[in-house]
């Protein structure tokens, strides 16, 4: 494989991440004046309009296989963001993007619920580490867990899912088509729900319609199209670890855009969890070389 090429995809993918991050503040910025359902169904009704207009002739091709893995992944999708949105509510954004990030290491366990494959020494060593890593995060005083943090580890675990079942369907379809049909079922969910839970959107600032638009042309539109061009040309493994920055951006992103303080512990806690993430992931082969 091209040097150059695997050097521009992991570029790719960490640009993938670093957008991924600034969609924890960005999405916290919004939530000040629109509510959660409201605010995903927007960036989703947006996100489907775009890429249906932007690959029509791929669109206007689907089938119903198409149709069929785009629901199930549109599913994971919509609740994955669902419990996201809300949780952030509760909680920051620091803390959420590392929260989330763990969904890496759940696959390899939802995998073998799946396929029946084992996994490795290295899945359950960082199954411990993620473990230790969110107590550490998320504590507070009397061993309490708030909403939010239990929320986004929900979202977690349903974001492995959508991994899972992303990588089952994309196998064998269009990818372009499945990304389409899954932005358009969480658009529909979240607007269904928003109207059902959620009193009507009222008046709102520029700073939520960029932020809007930042999670809907960037977090969604662009993210999505640059990691699944990018997965073509770099290993699973590298692929991973550039998308895991996604946790350390939003972090960083949180700490300057919205004041958010780290404590000892709470650093301890994203090291750990980053570390698991790099154990799965890499099975610690740069230790062996």
């Amino acid at each position: 494989m091209d040097r150059k090429i695997t050097i521009l995809s992991n570029l790719a993918l960490l640009s993938t991440a670093m957008i991924w991050g600034g969609g924890f503040v960005a999405t916290k910025s919004a939530l000040s004046e629109i509510t959660p359902l409201y605010l995903n169904a927007f960036r989703f009704i947006i996100a489907t309009v775009v890429l249906s207009i932007i690959f029509y002739k791929r669109v206007r091709n689907i089938n119903k296989e198409e149709l069929k893995g785009g629901l199930i992944i549109g599913l994971f999708l919509n609740f994955a963001f669902a419990s996201q949105t809300i949780g952030l509510q509760f909680t920051t954004p620091g803390k959420q993007a590392f929260i989330t990030g763990t969904n890496v290491v759940l696959v390899p366990f939802l995998a073998w619920a799946l396929y029946k494959k084992r996994p490795d020494i290295y899945s359950f060593a960082g199954a411990a580490l993620c473990f230790i890593g969110i107590g550490a995060l998320t504590y507070n005083k009397g061993m309490s867990i708030n909403i939010g943090d239990l929320l986004t580890m929900v979202c977690a675990f349903l974001y492995a899912g959508h991994i899972v079942s992303t990588g089952f369907f994309a196998e064998k379809l269009d990818p372009i088509n499945l990304s389409v049909i899954q932005f358009a079922v969480a658009a529909i969910l979240s607007l269904l729900t928003a109207f059902i839970f959620e009193p009507p959107v009222k008046a709102v600032t520029m700073n939520s319609y960029l932020a809007i638009a930042y999670l809907a042309l960037l977090s969604t539109c662009v993210a999505f199209v640059l990691q699944t061009v990018a997965q073509k040309y770099t290993k699973s493994t590298s692929a991973a670890i550039f998308l895991s920055m996604e946790a350390v951006f939003g972090s960083i992103f949180s700490v300057i855009f919205t004041n958010e303080v780290f404590t000892f512990r709470m650093i301890l806690g994203c090291a750990l969890i980053l570390m698991a993430v790099i154990t799965v992931e890499t099975k610690l082969e740069f230790l062996r070389r």
